[in-house]
């Protein structure tokens, strides 16, 4: 289980591997220079660059259905289970020419689908991850209607995408600890009641 900086902590995290890992050729095919980075739907707004890059964009949060209907054990009634997220990403090529824009990409793809899982130890530390945290990273069906409808909320005009979703992403409850029970003082009901407020 994370922190509340788990999400920021995924993103960051998928783009500091491929970028760590992207290579300079690929057999004979010399890779053309590539950046990868997270980005908020403000920077996606921003003048496109002519550089090529692949940018990781978190469109949308759901809550895990079969995280929200378990209880893990043992856990008190009073115990809030952990907070079940889906993360939903799309991974977007920019370039200015077809090779630039498709090598990277494809290569992305590729990366992703080999190694699709990143523990603890490829998370970055802020989210506070436990030892036996394991998050999924799977290619994400999304209609061309769905699609669209994204990039027509977006500024910028519809580039090579392909969405993404990551799962299981827990964060911890509050833990209040060394508060005292609230426990209610008075009790009233009819006549007898409102008699004593009267005294």
């Amino acid at each position: 289980m994370a922190n509340i900086q788990a999400i920021h902590s995924v993103g960051h995290s998928i783009v500091t591997y491929l970028r760590n890992t992207y290579p300079a050729t690929v057999g004979a095919q010399a890779m053309p220079t590539c950046d990868f980075a997270l980005v908020s739907s403000g920077e996606l707004a921003l003048p496109i660059e002519d550089d090529t890059r692949v940018t990781l964009y978190p469109y949308r949060v759901t809550v895990n259905e079969h995280q929200r209907q378990q209880r893990p054990q043992p856990m008190s009634p009073q115990q809030q289970p952990p907070l079940g997220l889906d993360l939903h990403f799309l991974l977007t090529a920019w370039a200015g020419t077809p090779q630039a824009e498709l090598l990277p990409m494809a290569w992305a793809m590729r990366q992703l689908y080999q190694h699709p899982l990143l523990d603890a130890s490829a998370l970055s530390p802020e989210a506070g991850w436990g030892p036996d945290e394991v998050i999924q990273i799977i290619p994400s069906e999304l209609s061309n209607e769905d699609m669209m409808r994204i990039w027509d909320a977006l500024t910028p005009p519809y580039h090579l995408s392909v969405s993404y979703v990551v799962r299981l992403v827990r964060l911890d409850p509050d833990v209040f600890e060394g508060a005292a029970p609230v426990v209610a003082s008075r009790f009233g009901y009819g006549p007898a009641w409102q008699a004593g407020i009267a005294r």
